[in-house]
């Protein structure tokens, strides 16, 4: 009796929008959101490119779902805490998604066919701070100036030529400096050797200083008006 061959034993997973999501997300987050098209897409997936397009209608829906599906992984505001406390989760979670998928950074706000987890997490996002008694103008304020910093933030520890550890980081430090004459940087030389250069250094906890500056402002700002 012959034996069913691995193709005939393993039953082909079916192709849907959401496998064709996933997949993109994993190729970009691999190789940079340039490196992707419905082509190497579709290789990735082992069906024709053209298959693809019963799933999705063109490049820019696929965009817009990957972008939804980076949203989904983002916590929403915590209906029970404070605003300052639901806000600063939030945002934690939102620099970690982009974290993992960096490719994401440039395309958060830019997708104008926004997909149900965006609208579900902008529309959190809003109401967390309307239920605090923000005003409508003051929430938009809010909103702005916390996403900004949580963009521009990801962008800069996604690009910043520093290593994955304490020591990869010294060491490109180390390879910067010796690159120019100290004495003519005096205060350049000063941050790295007494601030970048020290033990337990690590740009990542930058963040929760600059964040709670902005959230300080944004109440300070809201107890003003």
């Amino acid at each position: 009796m012959a034996h069913p061959t691995k193709a005939a034993a393993e039953p082909r997973i079916p192709l849907s929008q959401a496998r064709i999501l996933g997949t993109a997300v994993a190729f970009a987050d691999e190789g940079g959101i340039a490196s992707l098209s419905m082509r190497k897409l579709g290789e990735a997936l082992g069906v024709e490119a053209m298959s693809l397009y019963n799933h999705v209608a063109n490049k820019d829906e696929l965009l817009d779902g990957m972008v939804d599906l980076v949203f989904s992984e983002i916590d929403l505001p915590s209906g029970e805490a404070d605003w300052k406390t639901a806000m600063r989760e939030r945002a934690e979670s939102a620099r970690q998604a982009l974290g993992r998928h960096p490719w994401a950074i440039a395309l958060m706000s830019t997708r104008t066919s926004p997909g149900p987890s965006t609208l579900r997490h902008h529309d959190a996002v809003i109401g967390s701070l309307r239920t605090a008694g923000f005003s409508v103008s003051m929430a938009a304020h809010a909103f702005s100036a916390i996403d900004s910093y949580i963009y521009g933030f990801a962008l800069q520890e996604a690009t910043l030529p520093l290593g994955d550890t304490e020591e990869e980081t010294a060491e490109v430090a180390r390879m910067m400096m010796a690159q120019f004459p100290t004495d003519d940087y005096p205060h350049l030389t000063e941050f790295s050797v007494e601030h970048v250069l020290q033990p337990g250094y690590n740009y990542s906890d930058e963040f929760d200083f600059g964040l709670n500056l902005i959230l300080d402002g944004v109440e300070s700002a809201r107890n003003k008006i």
